[in-house]
């Protein structure tokens, strides 16, 4: 029985090495997925402006990328994995009637914000047809621009008014 060896190839090593990269690339955090509670389900009407609003959501958000969110849903939106979550046709947050809540308004659109015990936050729209919330963890609680894109298509495709439900 003879023992034969392959001699050692720098190009087929490179070539492993390089396969390997890729595929682990597949698997960074940039593409992952969000797991989503989707909303109850909304009145019909609402569900149409959700679906408007899904189409014009940016491709990203506070410098994450959009990703996946699971269940896929025309309520649901997520980048950076779990980062930022929103769901619209979510109800009526209970307060949403509190004046001394805070709120903010960006590029027209007016914002609820309640801190998390976790560190993160919750944004939710007010005076719209249909009410969209924002949900951020702790690493992007602090960025209100993240605010930006998402108040532009929200003002692009859910009107002025107040929310049936």
């Amino acid at each position: 029985m003879s023992r034969h060896r392959r001699p050692f190839s720098l190009l087929a090593a490179l070539t492993a090495v390089a396969a390997a990269s890729a595929a682990l690339a597949g698997c960074s955090p940039g593409v992952s997925e969000a797991r989503v509670d989707l909303p109850s389900a909304p009145p019909a009407d609402v569900a149409d402006l959700c679906a408007a609003l899904h189409e014009e959501l940016p491709g990203t958000v506070a410098s994450l990328d959009r990703t996946p969110a699971v269940p896929e849903s025309d309520l649901t939106a997520a980048w950076g994995g779990s980062a930022i979550v929103l769901r619209c046709g979510v109800r009526k947050p209970v307060k949403m009637l509190d004046p001394k809540q805070d709120g903010i308004e960006v590029n027209g659109v007016g914002w609820l914000v309640e801190r998390l015990d976790d560190g993160g936050a919750r944004f939710t729209t007010g005076l719209r047809l249909a009410y969209t919330e924002v949900l951020v963890d702790k690493e992007h609680a602090t960025d209100m621009g993240m605010l930006v894109g998402l108040s532009s298509a929200i003002a692009k495709t859910v009107p002025e008014g107040i929310a049936s439900y």
